[in-house]
């Protein structure tokens, strides 16, 4: 009867410490990418040494997807917690899938900041194409409709009064399939990311008709998004999250580690290790950011423009979906 007296207690501190256990569970944290290299996912997943609480508040695990758009409807299913948007799709999920919880919570990459790299849209050097007006009539490759690149490329035909729906043929291709789709005649014109748009082979048989900064001016190219309410429960685990991210894009934006990013880059792409060596995180590359602050008055302008083209009906104020406390805490650990 004594041991029964007891039993109660005993059952409450089991479950309070079940209960605490389950508490101190890392989040999972999964996070999107497209780009090897060029998206920060594929390059922090290789520096794991450096994030100090990674495996303790939270678990890293990176995801691929094909383009920015099949993001929004992983959200929406509960897929992916961290989305890897562009300014088109964010305007796309706000309005369209209806996301009025969504926030932009940390950024990744700007093209055509002055002094930086943009996309650039390639031809075949044989290619008697010589202005954008020259595109009527031919067949040109996208990685995904309502990416960036393909309303950079819509923008741009858009100016020189070519319908997109009418005067020209646009297909699906995924990035690393451009060049092959490009030498085999079996598209026009291509749009050139990195790092796929340094390979040589691809300089060997194209060149640069327009850029995505001709098209966009500097464009928000990737930046973090996630839903309200992952963020209020788990805001503590994104601080930590985004304080070893900076901590891991640092190392890799030092000169003194060139060498090693290079290294990494070759071993994720299986490419030679002269194909980055130029470029990556110089002045060549992409605008990114050591602090993860996006450039919101860049991306409203964006916006505009994808509001113009008519992919939102109604004009967004992207302020109102912006969160930027977390990388800001994160930052002021770092100092």
């Amino acid at each position: 009867m004594r041991c029964l007296k007891f039993l109660p207690g005993l059952i409450f501190a089991a479950v309070f410490a079940a209960g605490q256990a389950s508490a101190a569970e890392p989040v999972k944290i999964r996070l999107a990418w497209v780009v090897p290299v060029s998206n920060w996912a594929t390059m922090l997943v290789e520096k794991m040494d450096l994030a100090r609480h990674n495996g303790k508040s939270y678990t890293l695990e990176a995801v691929r997807y094909q383009g920015t758009p099949p993001m929004i409807t992983a959200l929406a299913a509960g897929e992916l917690e961290i989305a890897l948007l562009a300014y088109p799709t964010v305007g796309l999920a706000i309005e369209n899938a209806g996301m009025k919880d969504l926030r932009i919570i940390a950024d990744e990459t700007q093209d055509g900041a002055p002094g930086h790299y943009s996309h650039e849209f390639m031809v075949r050097n044989d290619s008697p194409i010589r202005s954008v007006t020259d595109l009527k009539g031919k067949v040109l490759a996208t990685n995904a409709s309502g990416s960036a690149v393909d309303i950079a490329m819509r923008a741009i035909l858009r100016k020189s009064r070519i319908d997109v729906k009418k005067d020209v043929t646009v297909i699906e291709t995924s990035f690393p399939n451009m060049k092959a789709m490009l030498g085999e005649k079996k598209v026009d014109l291509v749009p050139a990311v990195l790092p796929f748009s340094f390979d040589p082979g691809l300089r060997s048989i194209g060149r640069t008709l327009f850029t995505q900064r001709d098209a966009m001016g500097t464009n928000e190219l990737g930046f973090w998004a996630a839903r309200a309410g992952f963020i209020q429960k788990n805001r503590a685990a994104l601080v930590d999250l985004s304080e070893d991210t900076m901590r891991i894009i640092r190392w890799y934006l030092d000169p003194a580690n060139h060498k090693a990013a290079v290294a990494i880059a070759a071993k994720i792409t299986k490419q030679p290790e002269q194909n980055f060596d130029a470029w990556l995180f110089t002045d060549k590359d992409y605008y990114r950011d050591r602090n993860m602050i996006p450039n919101l008055a860049a991306l409203q302008s964006n916006l505009n423009v994808v509001h113009e083209l008519g992919l939102i009906k109604a004009p967004i104020t992207i302020k109102q979906y912006a969160d930027l406390s977390i990388v800001q805490e994160a930052a002021k650990r770092l100092k």
